[in-house]
């Protein structure tokens, strides 16, 4: 974690990070616009924000957008908070909160971690419901094949839908799958009221997205969860629970329990 510390010392990247948060998804261009920053400058401090891995950086097209990365935040308050005084305790609890709850102009959620695992494993972390179960609490049906219906078990809730279908399978490199359906048993389930359930049913079908880069040693997953409405609900609840899931399975695999629940 030192690398994050000493990241978020510098003023011009702390500025860099806050213009993420208002705004995710930027080019170097719009990066440098925006902070009236010299492009070198820029591209220096994200290099260092990347190797913190306080930025992750995504390709659409021929375009490199960078994203605000909150894992490595998640990661010391869920796992090391301990280690440090309370008014660190206090300022990284805030800047979580910050990262979690800020409404996004662009609906579409990114998360990178590391992973001490191979390729194979966190694929059959991803896709085994022995796995699933333990850190999410979810299970699914499907041959992982695309085009595949997928049947989900969210939390004791079966959800049978045929839009719920895989979209790219490749084993211990990527895969992809359209998310649930979100019905009244569900709503029940998680005490949600009539109103949240008409606008979560209402919005348009969103995607998820694993990608897995095996970087020496380790695992890098990317998460990318996108597809939505603009100022959609279920994108701001996938931006809170998709840490804790991610948190639950790195745990899982380099510990061999899940996190307290």
């Amino acid at each position: 974690m030192d690398e994050v510390f000493k990241a978020l010392a510098d003023a011009s990247r702390r500025r860099l990070l806050d213009s993420l948060n208002a705004r995710n998804g930027q080019t170097l261009r719009e990066l440098c616009a925006g902070l009236d920053m010299a492009r070198q400058s820029v591209s220096k401090h994200l290099a260092v924000l990347e190797a913190a891995n306080l930025v992750t950086t995504v390709w659409r097209g021929r375009e490199k957008l960078h994203y605000l990365n909150a894992a490595p935040i998640s990661e010391i308050t869920e796992r090391w908070i301990s280690r440090y005084d309370q008014a660190r305790v206090d300022a990284l609890a805030d800047l979580k909160r910050v990262l979690e709850e800020t409404p996004m102009e662009k609906p579409e959620f990114v998360y990178t971690t590391y992973i001490g695992t191979t390729p194979e494993r966190l694929w059959q972390a991803l896709t085994d419901p022995a796995f699933t179960e333990r850190y999410w609490a979810t299970t699914f049906k499907t041959d992982w094949a695309p085009g595949s219906e997928m049947t989900w078990d969210n939390h004791g809730v079966v959800i049978s839908d045929p839009e719920q279908v895989v979209l790219e399978s490749e084993p211990y490199r990527r895969l992809s799958y359209t998310w649930h359906t979100f019905t009244p048993e569900l709503a029940q389930r998680f005490g949600w009221d009539e109103e949240l359930l008409v606008k979560l049913a209402g919005e348009r079908r969103s995607k998820v997205t694993f990608e897995i880069e095996p970087v020496g040693e380790k695992v890098r997953l990317t998460v990318v969860h996108d597809g939505f409405d603009s100022g959609s609900t279920a994108a701001q609840m996938v931006s809170v629970g998709w840490p804790e899931v991610i948190a639950g399975l790195k745990t899982l695999i380099e510990t061999g329990a899940p996190l307290p629940g």
